[in-house]
């Protein structure tokens, strides 16, 4: 992790497994399931779950996971990255709990239509998982796409959320699994 200021940091154990949460004194600055690619791997910092920011995201998280659907903005983000990744995972933020988005349309809100690998490459290296919603993008037609938590927990968190996940079969005769896609959108708002 690069991030300069981190201060404290502690588990959190939700349905989908234990997570890091790191913090510094504006807020949250990483969010990782264990075994989640560009998982930071030990931290040299003070385990301190009683640290302001790392209860909120604690008391957060099982809010979300009772469906309560939490406002985000309610929990201080300090996210370090370059300017463009910053614009995506702001982008992420709009995202609703329910609601899918495209990477193309992730990287025209961005500000770079054009940049759509780059918009992945940014979102596969968000650092707060499920607070920045990346398991919210999906493929153009709407498949299932990369989750550096897995697409185990993609599929369950987008379940979670009530989107609903279409089954059938691609052009090569592989089982995919598809979001509902409804005008501009995908899946249920809530």
């Amino acid at each position: 992790m690069t991030h300069p200021h981190i201060t404290a940091q502690c588990r959190i154990d939700t349905p989908l497994g234990p997570m890091t949460a790191v913090a510094t004194d504006k807020g949250i600055a990483g969010l990782w399931f264990d075994e989640q690619a560009h998982h930071p791997g030990p931290l040299d910092v003070p385990v301190k779950p009683d640290h302001r920011w790392l209860k909120s995201a604690d008391a957060y998280l099982r809010r979300y996971f009772e469906a309560e659907w939490p406002a985000q903005r309610s929990l201080p983000l300090d996210l370090h990255g370059t300017p463009f990744q910053r614009a995506v995972w702001q982008a992420l933020l709009e995202l609703p709990a329910g609601q899918t988005s495209t990477y193309a349309a992730i990287a025209t809100q961005a500000g770079s239509p054009a940049g759509v690998r780059a918009a992945g490459a940014a979102i596969g290296r968000n650092p707060v998982s499920v607070l920045v919603p990346c398991h919210r993008v999906v493929g153009a037609d709407g498949s299932l796409t990369g989750y550096a938590g897995g697409l185990e927990r993609k599929r369950a968190l987008l379940l979670h959320e009530g989107v609903t996940l279409n089954r059938g079969l691609d052009l090569k005769g592989q089982l995919q699994e598809t979001v509902e896609q409804r005008g501009s959108t995908q899946g249920r708002h809530r």
